[in-house]
């Protein structure tokens, strides 16, 4: 019985000092996405029709912006301006003020880009009647 474990331990020491072929085998590579590229244009056009429609209703709003905000990007103003526009068809003023808390949160440390979106969203806030977190005061924690 203990030859045989030795055989078997010795024959596999050896395959472990045996040397490989000189020449490396290609490499496969896979794509795993076969779908075609999404541009920004074509990604802000799909969130302005996802926002834009009439049908829309709460829970839609909500897993649009809950999605939208889980991507590594900050929305472009164009379609928080249609997320707002839904929240004001859906007279959910709540959530309006929750997608601008959450694209503050988004922005992070870089604080340029919340101040921009807020003045690229000015006129339609205004229009709407929509107030920013820090207009009611609530942006403090």
């Amino acid at each position: 019985m203990f030859r045989a474990v030795y055989r078997l331990t010795s024959a596999g020491a050896r395959s472990l000092v045996r040397t490989r072929p000189g020449y490396a085998a290609p490499v496969a590579s896979r794509c795993y996405s076969h779908g075609k590229v999404e541009t920004d244009e074509e990604f802000d056009a799909r969130w302005v029709t996802y926002f834009s429609k009439p049908d829309i209703d709460g829970w839609e709003l909500r897993k649009g912006m809950n999605t939208l905000i889980g991507y590594d990007l900050v929305p472009e103003p164009k379609v928080l301006d249609s997320a707002l526009r839904a929240c004001r068809r859906l007279n959910d003023l709540a959530s309006a003020i929750r997608i601008l808390e959450a694209v503050k949160d988004k922005a992070g440390p870089h604080e340029d880009i919340y101040p921009y979106l807020i003045q690229e969203l000015q006129p339609t806030l205004a229009e709407l009647g929509i107030s920013t977190p820090e207009e009611l005061g609530i942006d403090k924690s």
